[in-house]
């Protein structure tokens, strides 16, 4: 079990890139480029190196991360068109903290202008109308197309709509997209009186970020003890138990929010009525004031859309991991939420995924094999109040007998206690990340 100085050293950017012994050395119906390219900053794109174009589509954490690597490890000679619908990427890491008021949505912020100016990255903002994998092409909403040597598609996820929430708008927002929902829950929260009940649900696993739904219950619980006094936070999860920090979670809903978390297993969603703010669930009818119901998830459109991509129990694309191409579609690679892996949809293992793809990619343009025994590290930090946090962290290696990602024993596990110091350790285990992809 590793301790928290070594995980907060492993968490540094430096660190993210030795895990993985590298080779180193969608919006509007139109689109318009910036950033592009020439040769990058000469203090971070070599003059020489591999030749070859690769379009990435989706510029969240995943798809800037490898936008940049393929630049700065493959050199001026590889031609990266990274093609995003919008302008700013709004991280999902902390956006728990924006319903509390710890944190504003401007803060979580980022631009792709870094990977235009710095590594030559072309940036394209626009949408995506069609993939030709026959043709090697990106076909665009406004009729022009990009074409490709590889493409790596990054477009995270899709929502289900729960039964009942076909036309309910935003008066019930799941909010597990950074973004708009992120302010209607905020406010909703705020509009809460003293003694009413917010509801949430938790999907079956795989969903976006395990710890985040339960961290989500932890703060807003945190925040109505000091301003709603007597209001309640019931959690309706559909696992069978807690998916991640059973440890950590467990002490929190049964000591440090007791008597406001009320927390239910096993639950099944059958309906939401959004006139009464009523759920049918199989655990009975529950009521509450405001509704936060999380709905399950499958791979973004762009994925879902593509022949054959997606096919990994009907939601997600089954990917070979040592290059995260394909198992389906060659040429085609998917890096983040939207695979079918074994590891979890979070940002700091799509930063990895990146890395890992980013590399095979110059590999194989080099005339070579993807790294057959690729390392990736899945960790993330959990406030469990407004000034302590938890954290989590796994080391995931390749495992020949079974072509997937397994996590290695005794590099794997939780923090021992929720304490200030993580909190503290949060913020800058969440710059050292942002940074590594955007900066």
């Amino acid at each position: 079990m590793i301790d928290r100085r070594q995980f907060v050293t492993l968490l540094g950017a430096g660190g993210l890139g030795m895990l993985l012994n590298a080779c180193g050395g969608g919006g509007g119906g139109g689109s318009d480029a910036v950033g592009t390219g020439g040769t990058g900053s000469t203090n971070s794109v070599p003059t020489s190196g591999t030749s070859g174009r690769v379009v990435i589509v989706g510029g969240g954490m995943a798809g800037a991360t490898a936008a940049k690597f393929l630049r700065l490890w493959g050199g001026s000679g590889m031609d990266v068109t990274l093609v995003e619908r919008d302008r700013q990427y709004q991280s999902n890491i902390l956006s728990n903290l924006v319903l509390t008021g710890q944190r504003t949505m401007a803060s979580l912020a980022y631009t792709h202008a870094q990977l235009a100016s710095a590594y030559g990255v072309k940036v394209v903002y626009g949408e995506v109308a069609e993939i030709d994998p026959a043709g090697k092409r990106v076909l665009l909403a406004d009729r022009s197309n990009l074409p490709y040597d590889r493409l790596i598609l990054a477009p995270g996820i899709a929502f289900d709509t729960l039964p009942g929430l076909e036309g309910a708008g935003d008066s019930i927002v799941h909010a597990w997209q950074a973004g708009p929902q992120t302010v209607t829950l905020q406010q909703q929260l705020a509009g809460m009186n003293a003694g009413e009940v917010f509801v949430m649900t938790i999907p079956k696993t795989p969903y976006r970020c395990p710890p985040g739904p339960y961290e989500r219950a932890c703060v807003v619980a945190d925040w109505l003890k000091t301003r709603k006094a007597g209001a309640k936070v019931i959690v309706l999860d559909a696992n069978a138990s807690i998916a991640a920090e059973p440890a950590t979670f467990e002490t929190a809903f049964n000591f440090t929010h007791a008597g406001v978390i009320e927390y239910h297993t096993g639950v099944t969603i059958n309906h939401i009525d959004p006139s009464t703010r009523t759920l049918d669930t199989s655990a009975g009818l529950i009521r509450g004031d405001v509704l936060n119901p999380i709905p399950p998830q499958r791979a973004g459109a762009i994925v879902s859309n593509t022949a054959g991509l997606v096919n990994v129990n009907g939601r997600w694309a089954g990917v070979d991991v040592r290059s995260y191409e394909s198992t389906a579609v060659a040429g085609i690679h998917v890096i983040g939420d939207a695979n079918g892996s074994t590891q979890p949809k979070a940002g700091h293992i799509a930063n990895a995924e990146a890395k890992v793809c980013a590399d095979a990619i110059l590999r194989i343009f080099a005339g070579g094999s993807p790294d057959p025994s690729p390392v990736t590290n899945s960790a993330c930090y959990s406030p469990i109040t407004a000034n302590t946090a938890s954290w989590l962290t796994v080391v995931f290696a390749y495992d020949t007998l079974t072509g997937t990602m397994k996590a290695v024993p005794g590099a794997s596990g939780e923090a021992s206690s929720i304490n200030r110091e993580n909190y503290d350790d949060m913020f800058v285990w969440f710059n050292n990340l942002m940074g590594d992809s955007f900066a």
